[in-house]
């Protein structure tokens, strides 16, 4: 996955990795070269106390240093170029990728493990292009051209090469071949640490008030421990390598020192030839060294790879139809024919056959007991799941034929936990139509009886919101997320619990104001509270997935068991007969 994952996207930088390569191939043909003019200085110059030679030749070496740091400069500037790129590129695409997931997959991944492939996993790619453009690109250059110079210095002691680059490449081996498995562990012990903290930092309130600060500690000790074990065994078999490294570079140097000194004596090599060959050595394994670093890099960056194709390859089950409607004509019209859902491995469906139309210009209200599947209804409205069994139609058209974005601009939806982006309160409210009017927005905030408190704040609609409306009471970030809606002016409007949070007097107000203000859209409201839903036109009462009743509320008290039951035990009996 990581060779295929850096041909897609290294492609833009192929320019930019032909200059690398270039002026890496200069920089290490210029190192290459130095050993030589350090022999020719000690055989032609100081041997011969030719003083000239000895500057001329210094002169040039000094010469090629300043264009092999120039050529070094080059290369690193456009391999970090060419590294950040990478790294844009694959954060957009696994951002982009995670924007198109329906519920079903981003469940199925889970937000701390989609953040850590979107950071930490890019980053491990990211770092080992760095490297790779900055070391081991030059690696191989040096590798080869140390051993044809070496060979050209002296044929007899070739012999060390021939024994010391395949042990050393032998032993990176067997160390690598015990990090791959260590580092994928890691990288899942990464996923639960964000899953862990995430929790804790998003329930700070409940674990206060619980008194639960000792428990939650020693949770994310436990992750933490557990990434901590996984990184001390990758760091042992991490540190051993270099270890390895420097004593065949040094065993090797040995016995170059002394099979040489032995040719040195008998007149048949030259001290400058025996330096030179010593140099070379120590470039070819300092060559495997750098490549032996990257060896490190790559299991872990080939775990991250993995991870990032996982997303990549994942397609959305909610897909966008090739030859989308575009237009509808109806307007606000929703219809549920034989709709059934279930959850992949569940043992029952979580909705069963439902058939129901929801009128355009009339509230419809949903109630049942939790888990009646009341939440998973109101998201097969806009989509944000598809049905397993049946077809929902907007408008007359299946949602699935849909154009999405149509879809969307026909519906506001309220969640049941409503959330606030940071910002200000008006670009919250100008979330779904970026070209309101003031007008429109305190229009809305009437409505949704927040202008009061929006009024009193120090900016008015310019006041902050802190990221999720944490500066803001529930019912005050209910409100606003209503106030959003409302803003939007959709034909459909959803509201999944979204009164629950206010209080009696300031719920009645509200609905009030929807039904004097908006009395031309489909609306659908989910409730508990049966004060919330007594004068919808409709109402359907879910147990078990099914619909077990429908009707208006006097209706419904006369016909339905569930609905009564539900009525009492949140009414006394005379406010439910009145």
């Amino acid at each position: 996955m990581l060779i295929s994952l850096l041909r897609t996207y290294l492609r833009p930088h192929v320019r930019s990795l032909v200059l690398v390569v270039v002026f890496q191939l200069a920089q290490s043909i210029a190192t290459l070269f130095l050993p030589t003019l350090n022999a020719d200085i000690i055989d032609r110059g100081i041997a011969t106390g030719d003083t000239g030679y000895i500057l001329r030749t210094g002169a040039l070496m000094l010469v090629i240093t300043l264009a092999q740091i120039g050529c070094s400069i080059v290369a690193v500037y456009f391999g970090a170029r060419v590294a950040m790129g990478l790294g844009r590129d694959l954060r957009s695409a696994v951002f982009h990728r995670v924007g198109m997931f329906s519920e079903r997959e981003v469940t199925s991944f889970g937000a701390p493990s989609l953040i850590t492939r979107t950071t930490n996993d890019v980053q491990q790619v990211q770092v080992l292009v760095l490297l790779t453009c900055t070391l081991l690109v030059a690696a191989p250059i040096m590798a080869v051209g140390g051993v044809v110079l070496a060979l050209q210095q002296d044929l007899e002691l070739s012999w060390i090469l021939v024994v010391s680059i395949p042990v050393l490449i032998i032993a990176i081996a067997l160390v690598i071949s015990r990090m791959v498995p260590l580092y994928r562990k890691m990288q899942v012990r990464i996923d639960t640490v964000n899953g862990v903290l995430r929790e804790q930092l998003t329930g700070i309130r409940v674990v206060r008030a619980f008194v639960r600060e000792d428990l939650e500690t020693a949770r994310f000790g436990d992750a933490n421990a557990a990434v901590t074990s996984i990184a001390f065994s990758a760091g042992k078999l991490q540190a051993l390598m270099f270890p390895v490294v420097m004593l065949v570079l040094n065993l090797s140097s040995v016995a170059v020192i002394w099979f040489g000194a032995f040719r040195v004596d008998s007149g048949s090599m030259q001290i400058g030839t025996l330096t030179a060959f010593l140099q070379y050595l120590t470039q070819i394994l300092m060559a495997v060294m750098m490549a032996t670093f990257m060896a490190i890099l790559i299991p872990r960056a080939s775990v991250s790879a993995d991870r990032i194709g996982e997303v990549l390859r994942t397609e959305s089950t909610v897909v966008a139809p090739a030859s989308p409607v575009t237009t509808l004509g109806e307007h606000g019209t929703i219809e549920l024919r034989g709709v059934g859902f279930a959850y992949p491995g569940a043992e029952k469906p979580v909705l069963v056959d439902l058939d129901v139309s929801f009128p355009p210009g009339k509230t419809t209200a949903i109630v049942g007991s939790t888990g009646s599947g009341k939440t998973t209804l109101v998201n097969l409205l806009p989509r944000l799941i598809d049905a397993t069994t049946g077809t929902v139609l907007v408008d007359g058209v299946d949602v699935a034929a849909l154009d999405p974005d149509l879809l969307w601009s026909r519906i506001g939806l309220v969640p049941q936990k409503p959330y606030l982006f940071s910002g200000t309160v008006a670009s919250n409210l100008r979330y779904g139509k970026p070209d309101a009017s003031e007008d429109e927005l305190w229009t809305a905030l009437e409505i949704a009886q927040a202008r009061d408190f929006v009024s009193a704040m120090p900016d008015g609609l310019d006041s902050a919101i802190s990221q999720g409306g944490s500066n803001v009471s529930g019912g005050q970030r209910q409100r606003l997320a209503i106030a959003r809606a409302l803003v939007k002016q959709p034909e459909i409007y959803v509201f999944d619990d979204s009164f629950s949070a206010l209080d009696l007097a300031t719920d009645a107000r509200l609905r009030a104001a929807l039904t004097a203000r908006v009395s031309g859209a489909t609306m659908v409201i989910v409730a508990q509270r049966v004060s919330t839903i007594i004068d919808a036109d409709q109402i359907l009462v879910l147990e078990d997935g099914r619909i077990v009743g429908q009707g208006t509320h006097e209706t419904l008290m006369r016909e339905s068991t569930t609905y009564l039951e539900i009525v009492q035990s949140q009414l006394t009996a005379a406010e439910a007969a009145s």
